[in-house]
């Protein structure tokens, strides 16, 4: 029964990937401008027009939608998806280049959320309509309003310029230069997930099973390690999935601000000079990593709640 379950599902990825990359073709197609002189405008040179017209023959740009698209299906069945305009490289090495930094940041934004988020989360629901579970809401608040380049624009000012503690811009690939961005990621899903957090706990709490054990004598702290924490961390890992897939898309404004070579950086280079082969192959990585990471999480359910074991 689970291998017909991955069948049908990996169908369904297959269908939403080839519906994306049609509806992404589509739109990029329409959309206003001359990729061939985008193309020359990074160089500020810009050749005749009979240059431009023989290359975008050669690209194959004049000719119809549907022999476009299918033209570029056919090769992406086969890994080959395009060359990209502006680098001269093709877009699957140009994306691979880019994927072990963006799985690094994303995985370290994720640790330094976590190790914020749960502890804060706890104490926000042990302590109920307290003064400490007032200040960490509030807090809480101030994390989600607030957008991430205002705050990666605050830590590159207080801490690399005013404190001098990391560098604004470094071109080794290290901690180092991630620190700032992951913390700037963090901080913003860290609020979110500690209030997602505070529910979680405090609806564990009000379980039968939780009073049976209180009324057994079993220790608070006990209950609360054992089998509150465990418990309540289980709807998290939905939102994890999609927290993990957004940062794996790239995020693209952190990224810029911290100069870091990631995909998101690469996305915005590529929207800017009209790069259409780069653009189609960043939105079907975005679609893959989206529907692969939901995947995985769908049936983690099965292994980590033994409710759903038994089919309850």
């Amino acid at each position: 029964m689970l291998k017909g379950q991955i069948v049908k599902r990996f169908l369904q990825i297959v269908i939403v990937l080839f519906g994306v990359s049609f509806l992404s073709f589509l739109l990029i197609y329409m959309a206003p401008g001359d990729p061939v002189r985008a193309m020359f405008a990074v160089s500020g040179n810009i050749p005749p027009e009979e240059i431009l017209v023989e290359i975008r023959e050669e690209l194959g740009l004049n000719r119809p939608f549907l022999a476009q698209y299918g033209s570029w299906l056919m090769k992406c069945l086969q890994g080959d998806f395009g060359t990209s305009y502006t680098h001269g490289k093709p877009v699957a090495q140009l994306l691979r280049a880019r994927v072990m930094p963006t799985l690094q940041l994303s995985l370290l934004s994720l640790l330094m959320m976590l190790i914020m988020a749960i502890p804060l989360g706890v104490l926000s629901a042990i302590y109920q309509n307290r003064p400490l579970d007032y200040i960490i809401r509030v807090g809480s608040f101030f994390g989600i309003s607030m957008p991430n380049f205002w705050a990666g624009l605050l830590l590159l000012y207080i801490v690399s310029l005013k404190l001098g503690w990391l560098p604004v811009v470094s071109a080794e690939m290290g901690l180092k230069k991630m620190l700032l961005p992951a913390f700037t990621l963090a901080f913003a899903m860290a609020g979110k997930y500690a209030r997602q957090i505070r529910a979680s706990v405090l609806e564990e709490l009000k379980q039968d099973y939780i009073s049976g054990a209180r009324a057994r004598g079993i220790k608070e702290s006990t209950i609360l390690c054992k089998h509150v924490i465990p418990n309540s961390m289980l709807p998290l890992l939905t939102l994890l999935g999609l927290s993990l897939g957004s940062l794996l898309g790239g995020t693209a404004i952190v990224e810029v601000i911290f100069s870091f070579p990631a995909l998101g950086s690469l996305a915005i280079s590529a929207i800017t000079s009209m790069d259409y082969p780069l653009i189609q192959g960043f939105v079907l990585w975005i679609a893959m990593i989206y529907m692969l990471v939901n995947l995985a999480v769908d049936f983690s359910y099965n292994y980590l709640d033994p409710r759903l074991r038994k089919g309850a």
